[in-house]
């Protein structure tokens, strides 16, 4: 017989504050560095570019806005694997923990560390491209660092996130500043932001490059992973996922309109220089700016990192609670009190992916792999309030019932996209999802 473990071992450390600060922690990260190059080599037209942007904060809003009810009426360890359970059953919770452990995690890592080691690289005058190994190297050195500190304490992760949130905030604020200040003195115009490169734009790239820029919002919901950890959760979440997400449209659009200020959509889509940010610096500052944004970056990677390590992990341990997961996996250190198994057993993954894929390959499968599930997790908005109107629902969600399905329909539509325009990697994306499917009913389904 299986002995349970009670969910609530993980004490509550997480204040507001530092909820939110593990919110923008968590999103800003590699996404705002690095997308921005391939979003450009998609749609090369300044207006449309930042029109995604815009379009994929609308997006990210929704979805967050509805999450927090979810968040505040189920807040338990394990996040939308929860309010699968509750919404859809231990089936579709079990699909989302697999995919978790299989897929999105370890890509989501290995994106996260890509970044830091090739700004790492640039920072000290070395081609990331040319010394592939070396920068893959410092890659997975990343991710094993982020674990063992998110393996002493949940309180050390925050607090790595809080101080690194602080500094690559007011490095992204500097940037966006420097090019509006002193741009005009380096080439750059207000011509660039309406100045599009010659051809037709299609919508299925379109849809390609919004795949992208939602690889750089992404981080607004797993605050909730590590929701059994928040003090005063019904009133903290809400407010921390609502008020962070703001806080993030707004530094990306403004950071955006800064690249295309100094350097015209033609420089920002050029494959053979992906690194925007160091090449924005370098316009305005010379080598001196590379190396300092290149330290800004790789402080901001690795804050993405580290937040993503504290709040993924809890996933796996409140599968294996709830037993549709090896019992082993909920263990928690004796000393430091966090799941020590489920920490390594993600760094282990997403140091193998970070050896073995590239940057744009690992986001995109991080991204049609778990946006559907928060889509699904979202639909469970409507299932809940039909099957259990008693639940205590300290926040409703604004604008439902339509601003939930304007998230739920914007995933519908550009995974569709992605079937029709990439079928083979999005096929097997999906294949390995449902995989998990006789995984459960062979393994888990009688537990």
């Amino acid at each position: 017989m299986r002995v349970r473990v009670p969910a609530e071992r993980l004490p509550r450390t997480l204040g507001l504050w530092s909820s939110v600060a593990l919110v923008i922690g968590i999103t800003i990260g590699s996404g705002i560095f690095r997308s921005p190059a391939g979003i450009a080599q998609k749609v090369p037209s300044p207006t449309l570019m930042l029109a995604l942007w815009v379009v994929g904060g609308l997006i990210t809003l929704c979805g967050a806005l509805s999450l927090a009810e979810l968040a505040a009426a189920l807040p338990e360890t394990g996040g939308f694997y929860a309010y699968l359970r509750e919404g859809w059953g231990r089936q579709w919770a079990f699909c989302f923990g697999w995919s978790e452990l299989v897929l999105i995690r370890a890509s989501a890592l290995g994106g996260i560390a890509v970044v830091f080691g090739e700004y790492f690289l640039r920072s000290v005058g070395v081609d990331p491209v040319e010394h592939y190994i070396a920068a893959r190297a410092l890659s997975a050195s990343a991710i094993a660092f982020a674990a063992c500190a998110n393996i002493i304490g949940a309180n050390v992760g925050a607090a790595i996130v809080g101080v690194s949130t602080a500094a690559k905030f007011s490095a992204l604020v500097v940037l966006v500043g420097a090019s509006f200040l002193l741009g005009g003195g380096h080439g750059a115009s207000v011509s660039h932001l309406t100045a599009a490169a010659p051809g037709p734009i299609g919508t299925g790239a379109m849809g390609l490059a919004l795949v992208s820029v939602l690889w750089a919002y992404d981080g607004w919901g797993d605050l909730s992973f590590a929701a059994g950890e928040v003090k005063e959760p019904q009133r903290n979440l809400p407010r921390a996922i609502i008020l962070g997400t703001l806080a993030l449209i707004a530094i990306y659009v403004l950071t955006n309109v800064a690249y295309l200020y100094v350097i015209p959509i033609t420089g920002i889509a050029n494959p053979a220089t992906p690194l925007v940010a160091a090449d924005t610096m370098m316009a305005l500052f010379g080598r001196t700016g590379v190396v300092l944004v290149s330290v800004f970056v790789m402080i901001s990677s690795f804050s993405s990192l580290n937040g993503s390590m504290l709040a993924s992990p809890r996933v796996f341990f409140a599968m294996a609670d709830d037993g549709m997961f090896f019992e082993t996996i909920a263990k928690v250190h004796p000393r430091f009190k966090t799941p020590y198994v489920a920490i390594l057993l993600a760094a282990i993954l997403g140091m193998a992916l970070v050896m073995s894929r590239s940057f744009e390959a690992l986001t995109e499968t991080f991204v049609l792999a778990i946006w559907p599930f928060y889509a699904l997790g979202i639909a469970a908005i409507y299932r809940l309030r039909r099957l259990r109107p008693e639940m205590p629902r300290p926040y409703k969600a604004i604008g439902y019932p339509v601003v939930p399905a304007i998230f739920i329909l914007s995933v519908a539509a550009f995974v569709v996209n992605a079937l029709i325009h990439e079928p083979i990697p999005t096929t097997i994306t999906f294949a390995l999802i449902l995989a998990g499917l006789p995984v459960y009913h062979f393994a888990f389904a009688r537990r």
